[in-house]
């Protein structure tokens, strides 16, 4: 059995694909490299460059490599981008997921395991919100995620293929390995950068918004650890191969910390009093997202090992560290 991973050779499917490939599973990674890395990709999985969206590869790769399982990691991830590239975000994350989907479903592809993000919760009248909540994105980023999710729905009914919504809160982190981490050297994620800035890799960072209704001011959010969520996928994977009924979980730890908190720990954890700059609002944002994470814990067994933002920190800037020293093919 072979799983293709869309995204892999990025930071979140490439932990999968570390993940699997430490299992012993069979995989093929696609992905363009627009923001991935082909050195990221383990030489015990095979690398395939090229557009999820391009549907005479995809029918190819799921032929040739008898593809039993999809994790569709590749997207555009950024929230302000969405907000004036919207044309942008619903080609690649909605109509190119369509396609996908469709050569799926027509090469006999079993499972699909999808990425997809607490935006679909927009602004949450109580935190942690459930998976049972209404969904208002307000933001094209989450709307583009929600139309895929729908589509899921409409083509396992149709179709019988069984499927896993995976709903990200904030992932930070590396692999405790070493192996891989964030990479890009334009992320955006709150640790990476905090990271970057103490370890003088930019001139400090900036602070979006200090007038949010959250108890300092700034956004609050709930920060996964990259390797947990990896799990939470492999533990939905292996509940559609038992036979298991379509499921959407929310993926987090239940708990939240402002980006104050953070960049103080972050602070704390480097020893660098780095600056951070007080500016306003970004657009899409909201104040507060927090996971209720009783399902995946409940439905898949996750239990988290790495659930201490400290540890995460340290993780983010060991990763920092190594990334710098590969220079300029990193």
């Amino acid at each position: 059995m072979t799983v293709l991973v869309t995204g892999g050779a990025g930071y979140i499917g490439g932990h999968m694909v570390l993940a699997l490939l430490d299992r012993g599973e069979s995989v093929v990674v696609l992905d363009n490299l627009s923001t991935g890395f082909a050195w990221a990709v383990p030489p015990a999985a095979k690398l395939v460059v090229g557009d999820f969206g391009d549907e005479a590869l995809v029918d190819d790769l799921i032929a040739r490599n008898k593809i039993e399982a999809i994790a569709h990691f590749a997207a555009k991830i950024v929230v302000p981008e969405s907000v004036v590239d919207p044309l942008g975000y619903y080609l690649n994350n909605t109509a190119k997921a369509r396609n996908l989907l469709e050569r799926a479903t027509r090469g006999g592809v079993k499972h699909f395991i999808f990425s997809s993000t607490a935006a679909v919760y927009g602004e949450p009248a109580a935190n942690p919100v459930f998976e049972d909540v209404a969904l208002a994105p307000i933001n094209p980023y989450g709307r583009s995620k929600l139309m895929v999710e729908w589509m899921l729905a409409d083509v396992a009914k149709a179709h019988g293929l069984g499927y896993a919504v995976l709903r990200y809160f904030n992932v930070a982190g590396a692999d405790p390995a070493g192996r891989l981490g964030q990479s890009s050297p334009v992320a955006t994620h709150l640790i990476k950068v905090a990271a970057q800035a103490a370890l003088g890799r930019r001139d400090g960072l900036d602070i979006y918004g200090t007038d949010y209704p959250t108890p300092d001011g700034s956004c609050v959010r709930d920060y996964i650890q990259v390797s947990d969520l990896v799990d939470a996928h492999l533990l939905a994977l292996d509940h559609l191969r038992a036979g298991g009924g379509n499921l959407t979980c929310n993926c987090g730890y239940g708990r939240g910390f402002s980006v104050l908190e953070v960049v103080d720990v972050v602070k704390k954890v480097s020893g660098v009093d780095f600056p951070a700059r007080l500016m306003g609002r970004r657009a899409g944002d909201p104040a507060s997202l927090v996971a209720g994470a009783d399902r995946v814990r409940e439905t898949l067994g996750w239990r988290p090992k790495y659930d201490d933002l400290s540890v995460i920190v340290e993780q983010a800037l060991s990763w920092e560290r190594r990334l710098h020293n590969r220079g300029p093919a990193a």
